[in-house]
Formats: structure tokens, C-alpha cells, sequence
């Protein structure tokens, strides 16, 4: 499929999934709106310096998984991870992931598999917090008196525990998997001899790097930097959150649980564009599951979503400008 083609669509799958949001929630888009229009300019100034620490972190995890004589200075490496986000973040289905790997080999001349490993072994690292956290949300929600009605949110916190102890183990044996996959490539000797010896290749050289890059106590400080930068961004969502008028009722481990599911919607890989519908419909689902009438938790999943927005563009432009600054000076 053309770009061009893959980015109507997932226009278009965004204002689908708005409408349809929109029509089930009963708000109109002028209150969806209203929200951020009324975000007060400190909490703004607020969340943006919460932004900054998360970039500030997710860069020294990059650092930290990159093998140490070819780690770029981090004023780079922090351009290079704000330029990828943005990327990551608008462009659909997760395409745009891969410019990270573009941007480290345009700039900083690193080879594909080492970038391809540090960004896998990130993303695990998040999934393993994301998952791990939430089973302390759901079991510490669980204890709670007033969601004695939400029946199974202990079970689900021992699905998730379950979870994380998996993604542990992906996490300690990834090169292997890696591994795995290439020598399924020889089911295409027969058919494509050369595109299989291709992917062999391919999957020997990213689980090598995959190894170097969780050597030398390099995946552990990734796992020590994901705590900290976790923590940033519930931080963040909570705050912005309440920016944009959610209730003062909402406690700090019930906006973890909602943002996450907002988290893990934005993630998959059928999103829209700069995640509309999907993220918000991972909003509403979360703080709804909490008891958070309908309408409240559609216009602030709306309401952060644009300010959110706003927020990756102006940092990811900052990225290509001081990316660009540094290619001008070589």
C-alpha cells in the first residue's frame, strides 16, 4: 500500500472512530473542545517540564542500550528521541517506529541491527513496567472498599503479574526469539532461497546485537531508567488529566489504571492517525471501568489528547530543528 493511500486511511479510521465515540459518549464537539481550552497556562507549563523529564529519561535508556563506542553525545541522542517520537506517535500502525533506526544511521552511523535491538529491547522494557505496574493498581484498587463491585480486578491483577513475569523472560532471552524467527525463514528456502538466506542473515546480526546490547548490566540500568520514566508519565497523565477536568475524586492509582489502558490501545499496531479513537476509546474504557460517567471520561480523553499532541509536535519539531542543526555543522 502507497503512503500516501496508508495515511488516508488511518485518517479516515481516526474520524471514524471519533464519530463513533462521539454519538456513544452524547458529546458534541464543541465541548470536546472546551476542554482544552481551558487547560490553565501553569498546568500547561507544568506538564510540559513532566514531558521533558520523560524525554530526558527515555534518551538515557537508549543510551544505556546502545553499545558503548557508538553511543551518540546526548544532546544528540535526546534530538534523535524527540524526532522519533513524533514520528512514532502521528504516523499510523506504528510506521513510524522505524525512524529511529533512519535517524541513527543518518546521523550518528550506526548499523540497523544494533538500532533495531536497543528499540526492541526498549519497548519490551515499557510493556514489562506498564504490565508490572498495573498488577500493583489492580491489587491495591482491589483492597479498596468502594470498588468491591469491580469483582475482577483481583484476577486480572494475577493475569497481569503473570504477564510481566513473561515479558521478563522475553526480555532475558530476546536474541533468542530473534533467532527463532530467522530459522523460520528456512520454510522459504524452497520457494525464495535468496529473501530466506536474506532474513537469516538479518535475524543473526539483531540478536547479536541484541545480546551485546543486554550485556554488561546494560539491560539492567534500561529496567532501573523505565522505573523513573514510567513514573513520569503517570505523573503526567494524572496531572494533565485533572488540567482538563478530571474530577479531584480521581486518586492517583485509579488515573494509572485508566491511562494505561490508553497506553496499550495507542500501541496497537491498527492505530489512526496520532492515535485518535484508539487512545481515547483506552480512556474512556479505563476510567469508565472505574465508575467515571461517560461524558466526563470522553471530553478529558479528548481534551488531553490534543494538548498531548501539541505537546509531541512542539518537542519533535525542537528535535528535527537541533537534528538538522547538527547535520549542518558535519
Amino acid at each position: 500500500m502507497k503512503t500516501s493511500h496508508r495515511i488516508l486511511l488511518s485518517l479516515g479510521l481516526a474520524a471514524l472512530l471519533l464519530i463513533l465515540l462521539l454519538a456513544w459518549g452524547d458529546v458534541s464537539p464543541g465541548e470536546a473542545l472546551g476542554a482544552w481550552r481551558g487547560l490553565p497556562l501553569e498546568t500547561w507549563f507544568t506538564v510540559l517540564g513532566i514531558h521533558l523529564w520523560i524525554y530526558i529519561f527515555r534518551t538515557l535508556r537508549f543510551a544505556a542500550l546502545l553499545p558503548g563506542e557508538r553511543t551518540p553525545p546526548f544532546p544528540q541522542l535526546l534530538a534523535i528521541s524527540s524526532a522519533h517520537n513524533l514520528a512514532a506517535y502521528v504516523m499510523p500502525a506504528k510506521t513510524g517506529e522505524a525512524s529511529l533506526i533512519l535517524y541513527l544511521k543518518g546521523l550518528c552511523g550506526i548499523t540497523g541491527p544494533v538500532s533495531l535491538a536497543a528499540l526492541l529491547l526498549a519497548r519490551l522494557l515499557d510493556l514489562f513496567t506498564v504490565a508490572f505496574s498495573m498488577a500493583l493498581v489492580c491489587a491495591l484498587l482491589a483492597s479498596s472498599p468502594r470498588f468491591d463491585h469491580l469483582s475482577w480486578l483481583g484476577p486480572l491483577a494475577l493475569i497481569l503479574a503473570a504477564v510481566a513475569a513473561v515479558l521478563f523472560i522475553l526480555l532475558r532471552s530476546s536474541e533468542r526469539l530473534v533467532l527463532l524467527a530467522g530459522r523460520a525463514a528456512q520454510l522459504l528456502s524452497k520457494r525464495a532461497p535468496r529473501l530466506a538466506a536474506k532474513l537469516q542473515q538479518a535475524a543473526s546480526s539483531v540478536a547479536e546485537a541484541i545480546a551485546r546490547a543486554g550485556s554488561g548490566g546494560r539491560l539492567l540500568r534500561g529496567l532501573l531508567l523505565s522505573l523513573p520514566l514510567w513514573l513520569g508519565v503517570y505523573l503526567y497523565f494524572a496531572v494533565l488529566a485533572r488540567g482538563v477536568g478530571m474530577p479531584s475524586s480521581v486518586t492517583f492509582p485509579e488515573s494509572i489504571f485508566g491511562a494505561s489502558l490508553a497506553v496499550l490501545s495507542n500501541l496497537l499496531p491498527i492505530n489512526g492517525f496520532a492515535g485518535f479513537g484508539t487512545q481515547d476509546a483506552g480512556w474512556v474504557l479505563g476510567f469508565g471501568a472505574l465508575g467515571l460517567p461517560r461524558a466526563t471520561a470522553l471530553t478529558t480523553a479528548l481534551g488531553f489528547h490534543l494538548v498531548h499532541l501539541a505537546n509531541v509536535v512542539l518537542l519533535g519539531v525542537l528535535g528535527h530543528l537541533a537534528m538538522g542543526l547538527r547535520r549542518g555543522g558535519d
